[in-house]
């Protein structure tokens, strides 16, 4: 029996692929490239380890690629197949990756709390369950599951930091803007590569519309995630956000071009980034021109997945931007039909994930009536279908521009007090209110 480097007992026979194991898993944990390279070398050295196989499957499916399913599979197979002498803590994540892969979620994270109640400090168990929580929009336990934990971990210690960028995360995500902030600067402090940790302060940046802060934020700890790091497109997205805000359109075309799509990525999380700021971009009137039928180029292989239900609305936007009913009614029916499955997925597509690609449809069609119908009711329910309130604003600014240009006035009027009282001094909010009102503001909302 070997440990691993937060000191966990392996099933494994030999130091070498322990060392690959660990990197892979530090690796991960700060989301540098490339963990599956580090995880393929420990296995080839030591087949017999379950723990590498288990956080193969995992790098194959935490990215919601369903292309990559099979090696999942294949990786719990090979998992299972060497599990006789494993402890009962890999066989919990055995259980956990076996439910993943069949499309239950809930079962997933339900099997690695049983592994954390155990082994608080199985940081691998922690990361695969946040980030189970993440995509089912488990917003409490995003920071309950981690807070359950952070006492039991040593002080000062490279685990605890860490923890304490993903229970920032989930702070932020419930409201609790402060200490997320004071928690996410901390784990970066730790460790400066943990773009999770970055991407929590930025989370509050946005939330509490501090725009320079975030530029600021962003801009300095570049160096750290903006390189040789898989969640680099995202942090770009978060910078271009604020710079929507100041309506600044060139810069937020510019950081489209160069850095969410400068590599003209086709992982499916970078896509999701890019569908997303397009979208945004067309809800105020930017024109993004040949953008589009890029983005319906990457995502029309992918179809067919139905097997999460937030990548279908996001290849939705793309069809919708660039006009493609064919791909948008092909779209429609497969997701009509992942309504009649039983997995979690079709649970959150029937509630979720197919009214709101309806209601994008009709958007980029002109139907803006009905497609604000589409969004209203799923409006209190869209957490659902994971992602971040800073991703789902995207449909709470869809339901208002249909609203808005569906002339239903009072809603939109409504919606926008909302978003005032959440953020006063948002200049992008302010102007959108004054074109509803056809005055100027004088005093924002929240100093009257």
């Amino acid at each position: 029996m070997m440990h691993d480097c937060f000191g966990l007992p392996l099933t494994a026979g030999d130091a070498a692929a322990v060392r690959h194991y660990d990197s892979a898993l530090r690796k991960l944990l700060v989301l540098r490239n490339d963990p599956v390279a580090e995880v393929d070398a420990a296995l080839r050295i030591d087949p017999g380890m379950v723990m590498g196989h288990v956080l193969k499957g995992l790098l194959c499916v935490l990215g919601t690629e369903k292309s990559l399913l099979a090696d999942a599979h294949s990786a719990l197979k090979a998992g299972l197949a060497v599990a006789t002498g494993a402890t009962p803590r890999e066989h919990g994540h055995l259980a956990a990756l076996s439910a993943w892969v069949g499309g239950r979620l809930h079962e997933a994270c339900a099997c690695w709390e049983r592994v954390l109640v155990a082994q608080p400090d199985d940081a691998l168990a922690m990361f695969a369950a946040h980030q189970g929580d993440f995509f089912l929009g488990q917003s409490s336990e995003l920071r309950d599951r981690v807070a359950r934990r952070l006492p039991d971990i040593e002080s000062g210690s490279a685990l605890e930091g860490y923890y304490l960028g993903m229970h920032a995360f989930g702070l932020e995500e419930m409201g609790d803007y402060a200490r997320a902030e004071e928690s996410g600067r901390k784990a970066v402090q730790r460790d400066a590569q943990d773009a999770w940790a970055t991407h929590a302060v930025a989370h509050v940046l946005e939330m509490t519309n501090r725009v320079d802060d975030g530029v600021s934020w962003l801009t300095a700890t570049a160096p750290g995630w903006a390189t040789d790091n898989f969640f680099a497109v995202h942090n770009w997205w978060h910078l271009a956000l604020y710079h929507m805000d100041e309506q600044r359109w060139s810069e937020v075309l510019r950081l489209y071009d160069e850095r969410v799509r400068g590599a003209d990525s086709s992982v499916v999380l970078d896509m999701l980034d890019a569908s997303a700021l397009l979208w945004r971009l067309k809800l105020h009137g930017v024109d993004v021109g040949w953008r589009w039928q890029r983005m319906v180029e990457v995502w029309e292989p992918r179809i067919d997945d139905a097997w999460y239900a937030f990548n279908d609305c996001h290849a939705m936007m793309a069809f919708a931007g660039a006009g493609r009913e064919d791909l948008a009614q092909r779209l429609l029916a497969v997701m009509e039909r992942a309504t009649c499955g039983e997995g979690d997925n079709a649970a959150v597509t029937r509630s979720v994930g197919l009214p709101v690609a309806r209601a994008l449809w009709a958007f980029a069609q002109g139907d803006y009536g009905p497609s604000a119908d589409l969004l209203a009711p799923v409006k209190a329910v869209a957490a659902r279908a994971g992602g971040s309130h800073a991703q789902r604003d995207l449909l709470a600014q869809t339901l208002i521009t249909a609203a808005e240009r569906g002339g239903q006035t009072a809603l939109a009027r409504a919606l926008l007090n909302e978003r005032l009282m959440s953020k006063p001094q948002s200049a992008l909010n302010r102007a959108w209110m004054e074109r509803a009102l056809g005055h100027h503001l004088a005093v924002p909302p929240a100093a009257v």
